[in-house]
């Protein structure tokens, strides 16, 4: 058996084992427990209405999709140790070695001394930690650095080992329906769209803005970014009108320069500033201020976040890249990470 068999049988167990941990999670149907009418799984009836497994899982969605996660999680990385396993058996049986012998060749033979000032750089950072002398402490640092060094050639091992054996990841991601509905930028047609639950007073919202530029810059083509508004009100009391003024510049086609405009200067977001904003963009100020004065998008405003509640938002920023759920405000590689996953599913 070769390694490229190797990995794709154990792609096909781990969606099974995956399919049985979400069963066991989330109550699956076992033989001979419940019913099944039409595709909808019967849990219970109760003086002839029946109760389906649908019903349950959106009268708890969040928590459903936190399990869900969680078993992904768990399965994902059990998953690539063991394809790393096999691509290091598959690349070692080419040589005509075992793994142990190879990753000796490879990886643990003639590893790199430390030098005196790459032990002094380790030493000086965490001096105040250490509370002890260099001399103390150098053949530590040594083992510690020469331990780095072989991680280093080991992942660099493996990322080679990547791109010559084929490797196909059969594991799918839990997933939400997250309407794709609210200003938008990117090709409608993208094969990777991101819906992001945001607030325009929230600081976490102001550090991952950046991040998303960033994205939308090097996948540019790829991704489709839609804004839906979350204001967290009883912390944020400014960013219920703020959100209002992002969608009164989206009646004039000026989103997204409102949306940069307000995470400019998030310290100011009162509705005479808003207004200030609209002018310094060049809107229609009569019609804006009108807009805004009016409260008209405040029901848009609310039913963004009674949409939010329902997928489990709890704060901002939320992302949902196809479906999948990030929270927080994520570095950029997570965020690259799930994006390229989404690409290679795709095809793309």
């Amino acid at each position: 058996m070769n390694g490229r068999t190797i990995v794709y049988l154990l792609g096909l167990v781990a969606v099974a084992l995956f399919s049985w941990g979400l069963a066991r999670t989330t109550g699956a149907p076992v033989a001979g427990r419940a019913d099944s009418r039409d595709g909808a799984d019967i849990l219970a009836r109760v003086e002839g209405r029946e109760i389906t497994r649908a019903e349950i899982e959106e009268a708890a969605g969040a928590q459903f999709m936190q399990l869900r996660k969680q078993m992904y999680d768990l399965t994902e990385q059990s998953l690539q140790r063991t394809i790393d396993g096999a691509l290091l058996d598959a690349a070692a049986e080419k040589q005509g070695l075992d793994r142990d012998a190879f990753l000796a060749l490879l990886v643990d033979s003639n590893p790199p001394a430390p030098s005196e000032a790459q032990i002094d750089s380790v030493y000086e950072q965490f001096k105040s930690q250490i509370n002890q002398p260099r001399e103390n402490v150098a053949p530590q640092i040594e083992a510690f650095l020469v331990n780095q060094a072989r991680q280093t050639r080991y992942d660099s091992l493996l990322k080679a080992l990547r791109a010559e054996y084929e490797v196909t990841n059969y594991l799918e991601p839990p997933r939400l329906e997250v309407a794709a509905t609210g200003p938008a930028t990117g090709p409608d047609d993208a094969p990777v769209t991101i819906v992001e639950f945001s607030d325009f007073e929230c600081p976490f919202c102001l550090r991952i803005h950046p991040t998303l530029q960033r994205v939308m810059s090097e996948y540019e083509g790829d991704v489709r970014l839609v804004f839906r508004q979350f204001p967290l009100t009883n912390i944020h009391p400014r960013a219920q009108k703020a959100a209002e003024a992002s969608l009164c510049a989206h009646e004039q086609g000026r989103f997204w320069d409102m949306h940069d405009a307000l995470f400019a200067d998030p310290s100011n977001l009162g509705v005479p500033a808003l207004k200030e904003r609209a002018g310094t963009l060049g809107l229609d100020v009569a019609a804006f201020d009108q807009c805004l004065d009016s409260s008209e998008k405040a029901a848009v405003v609310a039913a963004d976040l009674q949409a939010g509640r329902r997928l489990g938002v709890s704060g901002t920023p939320a992302l949902y890249i196809n479906g999948r759920q990030l929270q927080g405000a994520q570095p950029y590689d997570v965020i690259a990470r799930v994006i390229d996953d989404e690409l290679r599913r795709a095809g793309t």
